[in-house]
């Protein structure tokens, strides 16, 4: 017969289809699997409404073999077949969908799951073979006809034979070239690993020869190990996927088994969440929370997503849109017969349905987290200490968009045990005169309960919450308030802890001592002030901040690569009562030089203690040297 030209007129079109709309050459397999489960339904909805039809879903099955002589690898179905004309108008056609013309002329098409939408799936054979045959008998039909081509010059149909009605699938697959093997798709454990990734959930059977080493029996415990090569006909898909499954009947270990093989995490999760929505966009999810960050989670190479199904049909091995980043933590996947798939499969538009699933699943995992910190503690504990960053950075990011549905999800070291705690538990806790709640920041809890301002802030009875993690103070400046109460950072020099009189005394003295801290500050021109407190009970000295950068956060942003010179508004504060201070009022009367030196050694005191360098730690080690030497 004459070869025929596709009739989407452009050679330059299916150059486009096999080689730019896929992105990976395996993913034909998934297409003409998907094509051959669609031939199947066909034939069980066809069956359901004409009863003359006999035929029983239980033998409706896929069947993949090779032939590694000839390069063939075959994929065949026992489905409705086509007639010569639907070869001709499905096949002849690029961008024609069988599948899709189907489910649009059926009267039952809403409770119809057919996966084919766009009718190019089946040219992505093209990027692996040189040669592309299919052979198909109708069902009810007594004729076979034989669709071939080798690509762009086009087609011919000829009558050919099949014992039964259905469609085989025959690919020549290419010979290997210098940048391309593309013989891996002719040895089983290929197929199988790529039927186990993208087709496992085909809710037909998918039957392959598959070759197993046996070993032989003995006749004599003495005898040598000897195997036998069996080849076998086996199931290689799972059919029902557990997410798909009722959950009373899911077994925990078969949870567990699922996300180890699926996620290659051998850890137990902390939870999984299985749910199922139903109405106008229905979708399946089964979503897990790790026990532990992945090694590169804090990395940029680092990719979040939970795989997305359509009728269980892996489409995105990382589905991005599907989680926020604050639950970038997720693992899990999402099975939907309601998206929209673009022509290649591989992606989906961007519409209301991908975002409609994205928020009824953030609203779920919301609810099931607040529930882990109700009733589950110690297991919210253990997932906080893991990924409690990642909520914190939540509440920070985006401007503070989502801040309102995260700040009762976040936690921070308690002052009062060392346990983790919540903003609600500690405003409950709050004396009923406190209208501030308290919070210092440092490398590490030891070091937070170091610090002169955190004592003198305990030693008045109050609560400090210790933020150790560098976007800690961050998301509390982006909550601005909680339940009503200012945050108040102990290290803050407008931090009030004093009665109105000692308040009044205290700045009549630093006023008197004015031209005294006038002198100091010239040999520390680097601080905004320095003046006297009453609030460190026995430390001598501290460093505090003014303005909205902190010396947490000078620290934490001159980390970030790019960023440096980021400087604090820093104040000298000094213990009015300890020794030091009626030290400093004799050399301001007898040696102002000397005056001098105590500042510089004052300040680089209170920077050490704030986890800060010294910019010149030999001029103050001689100065320490001189004053002891004295």
């Amino acid at each position: 017969m004459k070869k025929k030209e596709f009739k989407t007129e452009s050679k330059k079109l299916m150059d486009l289809m096999i080689n730019s709309i896929y992105t990976n050459k395996e993913v034909f397999l998934r297409e003409i699997v998907s094509n051959a489960s669609d031939a199947l339904d066909k034939l069980h909805y066809e069956s359901l409404t004409d009863k003359k039809m006999k035929v029983s879903k239980d033998k409706l099955e896929i069947n993949i073999s090779i032939d590694k002589d000839s390069r063939k690898l075959i994929i065949s179905d026992n489905g409705i077949g086509m007639t010569k004309e639907e070869l001709e108008k499905n096949l002849g056609t690029i961008a024609k969908s069988g599948s899709e013309d189907f489910k649009e002329n059926n009267e039952h098409k809403k409770d119809i799951d057919i996966i084919g939408q766009f009718g190019v799936g089946f040219y992505s054979a093209f990027m692996v073979a040189s040669k592309v045959e299919v052979i198909s008998k109708a069902y009810g039909s007594d004729d076979a006809y034989i669709w071939e081509s080798e690509g762009i010059d086009g087609y011919t149909i000829n009558e050919g034979s099949r014992d039964n009605y259905g469609t085989d699938v025959i690919l020549t697959i290419r010979e290997d070239s210098d940048l391309e093997n593309y013989s891996i798709y002719l040895e089983d454990y290929e197929i199988q690993t790529l039927i186990k990734k993208y087709s496992n959930y085909i809710t037909y059977p998918i039957k392959m020869e598959v070759t197993h080493q046996h070993l032989k029996d003995k006749e004599n415990e003495n005898d040598k190990d000897e195997y036998e090569t069996v080849t076998e006909v086996e199931v290689i898909n799972d059919l029902v996927p557990l997410w798909k499954r009722k959950e009373k009947d899911i077994k925990a270990e078969e949870y567990d088994t699922f996300y180890s093989d699926k996620f290659f995490d051998y850890e137990k999760p902390i939870k999984h969440i299985h749910t199922k929505a139903e109405g106008t966009i229905e979708y399946n999810a089964l979503v897990y929370i790790p026990s532990h960050a992945p090694f590169d989670f804090y990395t940029k190479e680092y990719e979040k997503g939970l795989q997305l199904y359509s009728n269980g049909v892996l489409i995105m091995e990382k589905c991005q849109d599907l989680v926020p980043d604050y639950f970038s933590f997720l693992k899990g996947v999402v099975d939907s017969s309601d998206l929209p798939l673009n022509i290649s499969r591989e992606t989906i538009q961007q519409n209301r349905v991908l975002k409609t699933i994205a928020k009824s699943l953030e609203t779920k995992i919301l609810k099931e987290l607040e529930n882990m910190r109700d009733n589950e503690r110690e297991d919210y504990n253990k997932f906080y200490e893991a990924f409690g960053m990642q909520l914190k950075y939540g509440v920070y990011a985006d401007y503070g968009m989502n801040k309102d549905k995260l700040q009762d999800l976040i936690m921070f070291v308690s002052s009062n045990d060392k346990k983790l705690t919540t903003l609600k538990e500690y405003v409950e806790r709050m004396n009923v005169d406190q209208k501030e709640i308290y919070y210092a920041c440092g490398e590490s809890v030891d070091k937070i309960d170091l610090i002169p301002q955190v004592d003198a802030v305990k030693s008045k009875g109050f609560e400090v919450l210790y933020c150790k993690d560098y976007v800690d103070e961050f998301a509390i400046k982006m909550l601005g308030k909680y339940a009503d109460k200012d945050f108040k950072n102990v290290c803050d020099d407008r931090l009030e802890l004093d009665s109105k009189e000692e308040t009044e005394k205290l700045n009549k003295k630093n006023e008197e001592s004015k031209d005294m801290f006038n002198i100091m500050k010239e040999a520390i021109p680097e601080v905004k002030d320095i003046k006297f407190t009453n609030k460190l009970n026995n430390h001598p000295v501290c460093l505090s901040s003014a303005g909205e950068i902190t010396v947490e956060m000078e620290k934490a942003m001159n980390a970030i690569p790019g960023v440096d010179n980021v400087k604090a508004e820093k104040i000298l504060e000094i213990n009015e009562n300890h020794d030091i201070a009626s030290k400093l009022a004799k050399l301001y009367n007898e040696d102002k030089d000397a005056l001098k030196d105590y500042a510089k050694i004052l300040y680089a005191q209170a920077r050490l203690i704030e986890g800060l360098s010294i910019e010149n730690p030999t001029e103050i080690s001689n100065l320490i040297t001189s004053i002891i030497s004295k």
